[in-house]
């Protein structure tokens, strides 16, 4: 299995995901790293204006996402998509699923 994220504004691979508030309501989207910056670049009038609510200081690396997982997220979905398991192609991994993949000696 193979994910790969599509660009949601013009159909390109996208690079990351990225997420956003606005009015209460979260939002992501995943863009390429020009798309990316473009959004940064775009909100940072408003971003350096306001006050933190909450939230991390900086950007989480996928290789700080992973080793805070312990995991490697697309090693997992390959595991499960060999032994049909069905999980979500994006997203986070259900917890008994990582279980079950470590169990297996992963």
């Amino acid at each position: 299995m193979v994910v790969q994220k599509t660009d949601d504004i013009d159909g390109s691979e996208a690079n990351e995901t990225v997420t956003f508030a606005v009015d209460g309501v979260t939002y992501e989207i995943d863009l390429t790293a020009g798309h990316a910056a473009e959004l940064r670049t775009a909100v940072e009038p408003y971003t350096k204006a306001a006050r933190r609510v909450g939230g991390v200081a900086r950007r989480a690396t996928v290789a700080a996402v992973k080793a805070a997982k312990n995991y490697d997220p697309k090693a997992v979905r390959a595991w499960a998509g060999s032994r049909h398991i069905e999980i979500p192609a994006r997203g986070r991994i259900p917890a008994a699923v990582v279980e079950q993949y470590r169990a297996a000696g992963n």
